[in-house]
């Protein structure tokens, strides 16, 4: 959950020495009590030592039944929710029951019908398990803790099995998306490196606009996307991947979207947390959304970089910074929605409820009833409150959310569990909506649809210098410094 309060119901019991954990488990054999010998089929081999991989360790209860413990995040025993390992050496029509006993949440979307994910070698697709094998509850040989227990039978001996608690996004597959993005040399799209994180993985900025609206002196309508910033919030990834995927399209509404805006994308914020398997933060135990306030170049890097462009925007009279959109996943709520600032101006406080109305109307899956605006002292340092009151009244800063697990659509009661192209549907609809925030729709219909343009130079049109000084350090006022730039009015009727 991207801002959920860390209160006690929510944060859960810190781990006891007793039950210290101090990595993932690697190609760990669980042997039956008193055992000898080498290992038969059926005599279960766990590990969770791969990328994004999350699993700490395995007590056999009996002969079907095994307690399985999350690896809490890395220098922060406080959050143990991700988990993500594999089971091999398995016997044909093997029965087990896997209870998940740690959780560091008590609220959670296993109460309403979500069940772990589950593939193998032979069928690699991620499928849910059936609800109706999936039990949470709080137990009294846990601390009282809630434990989700799923049953599952094994059904090819010669499969490596693999549960997560969501669609695993590896930062390797994020690398090699950009990757294949950039090979189709496009004119309009651009990749660069806006930093490191502390294990020197890269932080990737995206530039998606028209070539025209680079060039030096072009007055530039931004819209920052970020996503990533909470690990194991996995869903989030593959919204931005479907915005970014519509953006690069050869849509007519892409095309009018890149003439108009310049789209800026940092799709994954804390490389380090999704590389190590962790939940909610950073390789050195910070959640990076509560950091905005003063980000720090070497503890929290990735986020100094972002916020050192986002202020240079800010300080650039050229520059109109319209939208920042901070995409996170949750843990306890079904659809998506979003959350925004709250203003003492009433008008510009309703003027900012209309895009998430507008995405309401285009994704069947968006709630606006489950938006909500607030000033939530626990979420000052999140991106969407410190931007929210850094830059000024022409400028909305929103938390997306979606569900880990389903939505509802309206008029209907039944859960439709989300698949990763139904979380990619929505970032589609995300980037469909701004054609109807700034009304661009009758230039749709001028728009033909010519062969991709390639790009002539491999460089980017220009790097984006670093500011001197902190990145603290900016005015408190505007002034006029951007009368030139012509402003949306969206306090008009749609």
């Amino acid at each position: 959950m991207a801002e959920g309060s860390q209160s006690a119901p929510e944060a859960g019991n810190d781990m006891g020495n007793d039950d210290a954990i101090g990595g993932n488990v690697s190609k760990y054999i669980v042997l039956p009590t008193g055992y000898c010998g080498l290992p038969k089929k059926g005599h279960l081999i766990f590990d969770a030592c791969f990328e994004s991989g999350n699993l700490g360790r395995v007590d056999q209860v009996s002969e079907f039944e095994y307690d399985l413990f999350i690896r809490p995040d890395t220098c922060n025993p406080r959050f143990r929710v991700w988990f993500n390992f594999t089971v091999e050496n398995v016997k044909e029509s093997q029965r087990v029951i896997f209870n998940i006993v740690n959780f560091s949440k008590t609220k959670s979307l296993y109460r309403d019908g979500m069940a772990p994910m589950v593939k193998s070698t032979s069928r690699p697709k991620w499928q849910r398990l059936p609800p109706k094998n999936v039990y949470y509850y709080r137990c009294p040989d846990h601390r009282k803790n809630y434990v989700m227990s799923f049953a599952f039978c094994f059904d090819r001996e010669e499969d490596i099995y693999q549960f997560a608690y969501c669609y695993p996004y590896t930062y390797t597959r994020f690398q090699h998306y950009l990757d294949s993005l950039q090979k189709r040399n496009m004119d309009y799209f651009f990749r660069e490196q806006l930093g490191q994180s502390v294990q020197q993985r890269k932080l990737d900025l995206l530039t998606i606009t028209s070539p025209e609206n680079l060039r030096e002196g072009a007055e530039q309508k931004v819209v920052f996307i970020t996503g990533r910033v909470h690990p194991g919030e996995t869903p989030s990834s593959f919204v931005c991947q479907g915005i970014i995927d519509f953006l690069v399209s050869q849509h007519p509404i892409a095309r009018v979207l890149r003439e108009y805006l310049v789209f800026k994308i940092a799709p994954m914020l804390n490389p380090d947390g999704v590389y190590l398997g962790n939940y909610r933060c950073s390789l050195m135990g910070f959640d990076l959304n509560r950091h905005w306030l003063d980000p720090s170049p070497w503890v929290h890097p990735t986020l100094h970089g972002v916020k050192q462009l986002i202020v240079q925007m800010y300080n650039d009279p050229k520059t109109s910074l319209e939208f920042y959109i901070d995409i996170h996943a949750h843990s306890t709520m079904m659809n998506g929605f979003m959350y925004g600032n709250i203003f003492e101006d009433e008008e510009r406080f309703q003027r900012q409820a209309i895009f998430p109305k507008l995405l309401c109307q285009n994704a069947e899956d968006f709630s606006y009833s489950s938006t909500s605006f607030n000033r939530d002292a626990v979420k000052a340092g999140t991106g969407r409150r410190f931007l929210g009151g850094l830059l000024d009244h022409t400028s909305y800063c929103y938390t997306l959310e979606v569900s880990f697990y389903s939505y509802i659509i309206s008029g209907t009661t039944a859960a439709v569990p989300y698949t990763e192209e139904a979380y990619m549907k929505l970032g589609r609809n995300v980037a469909r909506t701004f054609l109807d925030y700034y009304r661009l729709n009758p230039m749709v219909e001028k728009v033909a649809i010519p062969m991709p343009r390639l790009r002539k130079e491999k460089s980017p049109p220009y790097k984006h210098p670093l500011l001197r000084g902190p990145a603290g350090n900016y005015p408190n006022g505007k002034g006029d410094k951007k009368s030139s730039v012509n402003h949306k009015d969206p306090s008009t009727p749609f």
